[in-house]
C-alpha cells in the first residue's frame, strides 16, 4: 500500500496529508501531540483496499503549516475543512490523544458526517500539562543531539517528526505550540463523548500514563455502542502494539454496519 502526499489550503494555511486512495470508505487517522500522519502508515498497509485511510498532518504538525492558534474551533474548523476538500459526506474518525478528542468532539458536532469512532487512549476529561517538551526548541547539530534531549522515553515516537536543514536537526512542530494547544485541550469534555451514539472502539494501552482504566471503563458504560479493549502498550498504542492495534481496528471495522455515504 503506497500513501501518496497531498495538500489544501485551508484558514490561511496549508495541510499536508496522506491518502491510501481507493474506492473504500473512508477513515480519517488523526495523530496525537508531537506526531504526524506517516505513525499510521501500518495501519493503512493492513487495511487494504478495503479502506480509505487518509491520515492528516494537523495544524502545527508534520508537513502542515504552524499556526497562530490551536483552539478547539481551530481542530474541528480544519477536519470540516478536510471533509470539505476530499468531497466525502461521511467517514471513520480514528484518533490518538489529541486526535482522539477532536474525533469525538468533531462527531458531536457533526453527528451525520461521523459513521464510527476509534479513540485511542485519551479520556473524557483532560488534566496533562506536557511543558516538558519545551526544552526541545531549536536547532541542534546533530540527530544524536537532539535524540539526547528529548530522551530516551518519547524520541522513538518522534523519528516522523525530525527535520534536517543546513543548520542542523529539528523537529517539525513548534514545542510551545504543542503546549498552548494541549492548554486548549484540557477539560472535562463528558458532554462531547456522550453526545454520540455512533459505534466506538475505545481502546487503552495496559501501560499508559494518560488514563486509567476506571475511567475509560466509565466512558464505555455511559456512552451506548461503545467497546472498550485493553491492549498491552502505552499511550501510543500503534507505536507499542501495531500487530495489535491493527488487528484490534480491523476487527471493529470489519464490524460495522453498511453502506457508507460516499
Amino acid at each position: 500500500m503506497r500513501l501518496t502526499r497531498r495538500e489544501f489550503r485551508h484558514d490561511g494555511l496549508t495541510f499536508s496529508y496522506l491518502d491510501a486512495g481507493g474506492e473504500g470508505p473512508v477513515v480519517i487517522a488523526l495523530h496525537a501531540h508531537l506526531m504526524e500522519a506517516a505513525t499510521y502508515t501500518a495501519l493503512a498497509a493492513d487495511l487494504g483496499s478495503h479502506w480509505r485511510v487518509v491520515a492528516l498532518d494537523q495544524r502545527g504538525h508534520g508537513h502542515t503549516s504552524h499556526a497562530p492558534s490551536y483552539s478547539r474551533h481551530d481542530y474541528l474548523r480544519d477536519i470540516a475543512a478536510f471533509f470539505a476538500h476530499l468531497g466525502i459526506e461521511q467517514a471513520v474518525l480514528l484518533g490518538n490523544s489529541l486526535g482522539g478528542v477532536n474525533a469525538y468532539q468533531f462527531a458531536a458536532r457533526y453527528p451525520n458526517q461521523v459513521t464510527a469512532l476509534v479513540i485511542e487512549d485519551i479520556g473524557a476529561v483532560v488534566t496533562d500539562d506536557i511543558s516538558f517538551v519545551l526544552p526541545w526548541e531549536g536547532v541542534f547539530p546533530t540527530r544524536e543531539e537532539l535524540e539526547d534531549r528529548i530522551g530516551s522515553r518519547f524520541a522513538p515516537y518522534l523519528q516522523d517528526s525530525f527535520r534536517q536543514n543546513s543548520a542542523g536537526w529539528r523537529l517539525a512542530f513548534k514545542p510551545r505550540d504543542m503546549v498552548l494547544s494541549q492548554h486548549e485541550m484540557i477539560g472535562d469534555h463528558w458532554h462531547d463523548w456522550l453526545a454520540t451514539t455512533c459505534p466506538a472502539l475505545l481502546l487503552r494501552g495496559s501501560e499508559s500514563r494518560v488514563t486509567t482504566p476506571e475511567h475509560v471503563e466509565q466512558m464505555a458504560k455511559r456512552r451506548r455502542n461503545t467497546q472498550l479493549l485493553t491492549l498491552d502498550g502505552g499511550h501510543a498504542l500503534h507505536v507499542d502494539n501495531p500487530a495489535g492495534f491493527n488487528d484490534a481496528v480491523q476487527t471493529f471495522l470489519k464490524g460495522l454496519e453498511s453502506p457508507f455515504k460516499m
